[in-house]
C-alpha cells in the first residue's frame, strides 16, 4: 500500500473568522493576560450554557482538576477514586496533591467508571469519587450521586471529553458536585490551551478562585494568606471560546454528522464494534471510537492504525490503563474490561470540517485496511 494524496488527521480545530475578529479585538484592547471582557463574558455564558452558578476558567483541563481537589482540601493521606481507564492526567492531578489515586474498572456497555466497582472501593480514607466522560459519554452520575452523598464524598465530574453531552436531559457541567472542561485543541470546543470548571458550591468556588490567582486575598491587594497557584486563562483565549461558543450548536452538529456517518457505513464490517451509548445520554462528538476484533483480541487493533497510517489516515489508540503506567502502577488492580477496551480501542478522525465525500473517503480505507489484516 502507498500513501494516499490526501491525508485525514485524527483532528482538527474548528475556526472561523468570528475567532479571528474576536483575537484581534482584544490584541488591540490591550487586555491580553489573565483579565478582560472575554474573560468575564465566557464564563458568565459557560455558565448558564451548562446549568450551573459558577464557571470559573482556568489554563488548562489538568490544572482545572488540581484546583478542585486542592479547593477541596485533598491531601496527603487521603484517597481519590479514579477510573483505570482515562487520560493521565485524571490521576495525576490527584497525586499532584500528594493523595493516591484508586483504579476501579469501566462498564462494557458505557466504557464509563462502574458505579459497583466504586462502592467496593470506598474506604475510610476516600474522600472523592472523579468520574471521566470517556470519548464525550456521561458517566451514571444517578448511581455515583448516591454512593457519594451516602459516603459523604465529593463527586468530581472529568468533563473533558463531553461538552455538549446531557444526561437525561440535563447537560454536562451540571452532573456531578463539580465539573472541569478541556479547550485542548483536539476537544470540541477549543482556545489551544485552556480549561475551566463549573459548579453551584458558592465556598467551593470561592475557595478555587482564591488558589487560582496565587492565593491573593481579594479583599487586600499582594497579600497572600495561603499558597496557591497561578491557573488562570489569558483573555486572549477567552476570545477564541467566546466565539467557539457562539458556534458551539453548529460545531456540535457537524460532529455529530462525521460519527453518525462512520457508524452508519461500518455497521455491517463484523470486525468493528461502534462505542455504545446508555438510554437517557445523549453523547457529546468528541472521537468516533470503535473496538477492533473481538474480545480478548490483542493485536488486530494495531495492525488496522498501521495499515490505515499507510493510507493517509491518522488515528489514535485508546488510553493506557492508569495501573499500567510507571507514575501509577498498581500490578493488583483488577480491571479486566478497561485492560480489553484499551487494546481494542481506536478513534477514527473526527472534526467538524470533516466533509461527507471524506468520511467517505475514510471509510473506504478502513474497508480496505481490514481487508489486509483479515
Amino acid at each position: 500500500m502507498s500513501i494516499a494524496d490526501d491525508t485525514y488527521p485524527v483532528a482538527r480545530p474548528s475556526l472561523s473568522t468570528l475567532e479571528e475578529r474576536y483575537v484581534v479585538d482584544a490584541l488591540r484592547s490591550g487586555w491580553i493576560s489573565s483579565q478582560g471582557p472575554y474573560l468575564r463574558d465566557f464564563e458568565e455564558r459557560f455558565a448558564r450554557r451548562c446549568a450551573v452558578d459558577t464557571a470559573l476558567t482556568t489554563s488548562n483541563g489538568t490544572v482545572a482538576l488540581h484546583l478542585v481537589l486542592a479547593a477541596a482540601g485533598i491531601g496527603p493521606g487521603d484517597e481519590v477514586i479514579v477510573p483505570a481507564l482515562t487520560y493521565v492526567a485524571t490521576a495525576n492531578a490527584v497525586a499532584y496533591c500528594g493523595a493516591r489515586a484508586v483504579c476501579v474498572d469501566v462498564l462494557p456497555e458505557s466504557w464509563c467508571v462502574d458505579p459497583a466497582a466504586v462502592r467496593a472501593a470506598i474506604g475510610p480514607r476516600t474522600r472523592a469519587v472523579i468520574a471521566v466522560d470517556l470519548y464525550g459519554h456521561p458517566a451514571d452520575y444517578t448511581a455515583l450521586r448516591h454512593l457519594c452523598d451516602r459516603h459523604g464524598l465529593l463527586l468530581v465530574a472529568d468533563a473533558a471529553e463531553s461538552f455538549g453531552a446531557t444526561l437525561d436531559g440535563r447537560p454536562t457541567g451540571s452532573l456531578a458536585d463539580v465539573t472541569t472542561f478541556s479547550f485542548f485543541g483536539n476537544k470540541v470546543l477549543t482556545s489551544g490551551e485552556g480549561g475551566c470548571v463549573t459548579t453551584s458550591d458558592a465556598a467551593l468556588a470561592d475557595r478555587m478562585r482564591l488558589l487560582r490567582n496565587q492565593g491573593m486575598d481579594p479583599q487586600r491587594r499582594y497579600y497572600f494568606p495561603v499558597l496557591g497557584y497561578n491557573y488562570r486563562m489569558t483573555n486572549l483565549c477567552a476570545a477564541v471560546l467566546c466565539a467557539q461558543l457562539e458556534r458551539a450548536d453548529e460545531i456540535v452538529a457537524l460532529r455529530d454528522r462525521v460519527i453518525a456517518g462512520y457508524e452508519e457505513q461500518l455497521a455491517d464490517e463484523p470486525a468493528l464494534s461502534a462505542q455504545p451509548v446508555a438510554a437517557g445520554v445523549r453523547r457529546a462528538p468528541w472521537m468516533a471510537a470503535f473496538l477492533v476484533g473481538a474480545e480478548g483480541d490483542a493485536t488486530s487493533r494495531d495492525a488496522l492504525a498501521v495499515a490505515l497510517a499507510r493510507l493517509g489516515v491518522e488515528t489514535r489508540p485508546f488510553f493506557v490503563p492508569i495501573p499500567d503506567l510507571p507514575a501509577h502502577r498498581d500490578p493488583g488492580a483488577d480491571c479486566p474490561v478497561t485492560e480489553d477496551l484499551s487494546r481494542r480501542g481506536i478513534n477514527l478522525p473526527t472534526y467538524a470540517d470533516l466533509a461527507e465525500p471524506a468520511v467517505k473517503a475514510v471509510v473506504e480505507r478502513v474497508r480496505a485496511a481490514l481487508a489486509t489484516i483479515a
